[in-house]
Parts: C-alpha cells; structure tokens; sequence
C-alpha cells in the first residue's frame, strides 16, 4: 500500500509543477506579448510613414535609412534592416518608390527613391496619423507623470 501511496503523491506532485510551469510560461508570454505589441507601434505604425519620410529627404539605401532614423532620435529608435526592407519590397510593388542597382552587375547595393505616388502616400499617412500621435504624446506624458512624478 505504501508503493501505491507514494506514487500517487509523486505524480500529484508532478501535475502540480506541470499547472506551475504552464502559469509561469504564460505569464512570460504575455510580457513578451506586451513588449512586442509596444515595439509594433514603432514598427507597424511609424515605420513606414518614416521610411517614406526619410526618402522624402533624397534617395538612399535600406541600411542608410535605419541609420538616419536612429540619427535623428539620437539612437533611441534604430530599426532593424530586417524591418525595412520587406516594407521597402512592398512599397516598391505598391509604386510609392523605385529601387534602382547601383551597379546592375553587381547588385550589390539598391537605391531607393520616392515616387508622386510616395509623396502623395506620405502626406495622406501624415494627415491620417496626426491626430493619433498626438493623443499617443499626450497618454505617455500622463503614464509618465503618475509612474514617476
């Protein structure tokens, strides 16, 4: 009977570090799903209008255009090429820019310049997201003051 006993409590025991493990694992998802959802904003909502932006500014590559925008926030924001790129293919497919080999030998580095079609998307977007990123401004500024004032 003590066998029996025993086995019981072992596997009682393991269930309850298994319904443990489960929480824990889903309390670190949420985290990660809460950080991930904070980065999306940048990447799903600035991202492109950025990029459209910064070619506004004069032609440039992938790589340029992540460096000019951690440039201009001071390092703060510096998006992964990884990010720029497939925003860059499918803006090209869309006609809002034109990429063009440096070298069509070569290939290896593709210039990137914004078309009418960019330009107009571009101040569309602006118009579009105006109002939101100043009432995204605006809750920051509360969050912030009633964490840290």
């Amino acid at each position: 009977m003590k066998k029996i006993s025993t086995l019981k409590d072992t596997l009682e025991e393991e269930r309850q570090l298994y319904e443990e493990y489960k929480r824990k694992l889903s309390e670190l998802k949420k985290v990660q799903n809460e950080k991930d959802a904070v980065g999306q904003v940048f990447t799903k909502g600035l991202l492109p209008i950025y990029v459209l932006y910064v070619l506004s500014t004069g032609a440039t590559n992938g790589n340029d255009i992540a460096n000019r925008i951690g440039d201009r926030t001071k390092g703060r924001w510096i998006p992964s090429t990884g990010g720029i790129y497939p925003i860059l293919k499918k803006m090209e497919k869309e006609k809002m820019i034109i990429g063009k080999w440096d070298d069509s030998k070569s290939k290896i580095q593709k210039i990137y310049t914004i078309t009418e079609v960019g330009i107009e998307e571009l101040e569309k977007r602006k118009d579009l997201l105006k109002g939101k990123i100043h009432e995204a401004l605006e809750v920051f500024k509360i969050v912030y003051k009633d964490l840290y004032e």
